[in-house]
C-alpha cells in the first residue's frame, strides 16, 4: 500500500511515499522518563472532572427538585407552618 502525498488537487505532481517509511518526527526516548507523572496527571485530571460533573449534577438536580416543588405548591402553602410537623404535646397545656 503506498500513500500519494499530493492528490493532484493543487498541482499534477504526486510522489509515492511506501507505508513503513521513517516519519519526520523527533524520537520518543526523552519523553520515557515522564510516565509516571503523565500517567498521575491524568489520573488526578479524569478525578477532578468527575468531581466536577457530580458537582454539577447535584445542583441542577436541586434547582430540577425546587422548582417541581414550587410549581406544585397548594393555596394552603402561603400559610405559616404549612406541612411543619409538630410535637405531640403541642397545646396540650402540658
Amino acid at each position: 500500500m503506498k500513500f500519494r502525498s499530493n492528490l493532484g488537487i493543487l498541482g499534477t505532481r504526486s510522489e509515492a511515499v511506501p507505508v513503513n517509511a521513517s516519519l519526520p518526527f523527533p524520537p520518543q526516548e526523552e519523553f520515557e522518563e515522564d510516565d509516571d507523572e503523565s500517567t498521575f496527571i491524568k489520573t488526578v485530571g479524569w478525578i477532578s472532572a468527575g468531581l466536577g460533573a457530580v458537582a454539577l449534577g447535584l445542583f441542577i438536580g436541586r434547582e430540577m427538585r425546587q422548582r417541581y416543588k414550587f410549581n406544585r405548591r397548594t393555596p394552603y402553602d402561603v400559610y405559616s407552618h404549612s406541612g411543619d410537623e409538630q410535637d405531640v404535646d403541642f397545646g396540650l397545656g402540658i
